[in-house]
């Protein structure tokens, strides 16, 4: 039997295009880091937005609600989101 693929709207939040809104599905992270994603509003449900990308792999620049963080790559690849329209 084949492997299902995963769906193209599924993806990790490092992968979301600049400028684009997503909702955060899930967060695969150890404890000590899960509980600090959690303390910056990154919790399943939340709407998110990639505002930019830093230069040569660096940081991300993502909105949760009113609050603007900046997030390594490998922090980013370990929360699974959906693509949104803008809202």
């Amino acid at each position: 039997m084949p492997t299902p693929t995963p769906s193209p709207a599924m993806r990790s939040l490092d992968q979301l295009p600049s400028g684009e809104h997503a909702t955060i599905l899930a967060l695969h992270a150890e404890a000590a880091l899960e509980r600090r994603l959690l303390a910056l509003g990154l919790r399943p449900g939340q709407a998110v937005c990639l505002l930019r990308r830093g230069l040569m792999n660096g940081p991300l620049h993502v909105r949760v609600g009113t609050t603007e963080l900046m997030l390594r790559r490998q922090e980013a690849q370990r929360i699974d989101i959906t693509r949104t329209d803008a809202t």
